[in-house]
């Protein structure tokens, strides 16, 4: 089981590869791109980007140096035609580098990557929204070796994809990217906080009204008070616990720390950490995170060992009781929490 791990600086790759990851990815949006389209499009984020052909070529060779692999992510949801082009010649540059492989998400311009670049790998991405084996088979027929699953999908599709399609990689999340929608049907993008940030960050004023023009009664409308502040409070648990961190600088936010040992059985081949826009002491510390849970597994640790090892690392017992920080919450109700 291999730890993936974001990356936007090239500086981030030796310490990270140092940490314990051994995959990298990375989006790049070069001046040739910005110049010819007026858009930041490139990949899913418009921000946490390589700008540079010359950075992407040491982020690969320092990454070749510590054995590790590098991954670029070509994941918009929506090209016109002259941009499958344009994405088309990064990718070949990106081959031309030596780089290893291409994250994905329009099907159709995977296919054809596959078809024109054969010695990279293609990962579907996490965008494409393939839930199941029938979409795993069909990305493998069309040139994918790996499917990064969507958030939220269950240890046990997870295992039963990789049991019925053997011949693809499985990728999961792991750690920090908590997502409130599908993404694959989100067409919104993600801005730059000084820009508005997401969307789905925004907050909304509710007022509730019956439909046929009654009064709300007080013991419904404190019905629905408690669902906002009930909804609120997860909010805040799917966006890193207001993306704070422990006194060392251990992330808090959506976590799969525990269902590692379940994933490691299901035959899944990698385990993400997200956030390419995050800061590198972030990344570091998620790095090592996965690592010392990794590592427990592979000595042979039973699962309840490792749980509790997982949720004492920040501690975050108060947090995980919840389950709303959870990628795999089904592991808390398995053990009746």
């Amino acid at each position: 089981m291999r730890i993936v791990a974001p990356v936007s600086r090239v500086a981030e790759i030796e310490p990270l590869a140092q940490a314990g990851a051994s995959e990298f990815y990375c989006g790049l949006v070069p001046p040739d791109w910005l110049g010819r389209f007026h858009a930041i499009n490139a990949n899913r984020r418009p921000s946490g980007n390589l700008t540079r052909y010359e950075d992407l070529a040491r982020a690969i060779d320092i990454a070749h140096a510590h054995e590790a692999t590098v991954s670029l992510v070509l994941n918009a949801q929506h090209y016109s035609a002259a941009q499958i082009g344009a994405a088309e010649d990064i990718a070949g540059r990106f081959a031309a580098l030596g780089g290893d492989a291409l994250i994905v998400s329009d099907l159709g311009l995977l296919h054809a990557l596959a078809l024109r670049f054969p010695a990279l790998r293609m990962h579907v991405s996490s965008v494409a929204t393939c839930r199941n084996a029938g979409a795993a088979r069909l990305c493998r027929e069309l040139g994918a070796q790996r499917l990064i699953l969507p958030r939220d999908v269950t240890l046990a599709e997870a295992a039963s994809i990789a049991a019925e399609v053997p011949d693809i990689e499985i990728e999961a999340f792991v750690l920090n990217d908590g997502c409130i929608f599908e993404e694959g049907a989100c067409h919104t993008i993600h801005l730059p906080g000084q820009l508005g940030g997401p969307i789905c960050l925004d907050r909304f004023e509710y007022r509730y009204r019956r439909r046929d023009g009654g009064a709300v009664s007080p013991r419904l409308a404190a019905r629905l008070q408690q669902n906002d502040a009930e909804y609120e409070r997860w909010l805040w648990y799917r966006f890193s616990c207001g993306f704070s961190t422990t006194p060392e600088g251990l992330p808090y936010g959506p976590c799969g720390l525990c269902a590692v040992p379940v994933l490691r059985r299901g035959q899944v081949a990698a385990i993400k950490i997200a956030g390419r826009e995050a800061p590198t002491a972030r990344k570091l510390a998620s790095v090592r995170m996965v690592r010392s849970v990794l590592e427990r597994v592979r000595a042979g640790e039973d699962d309840a060992a490792v749980r509790a090892f997982a949720i004492g690392l920040r501690p975050s017992e108060s947090h995980c009781a919840t389950g709303y920080m959870c990628y795999y919450p089904e592991v808390l109700r398995a053990e009746g929490r």
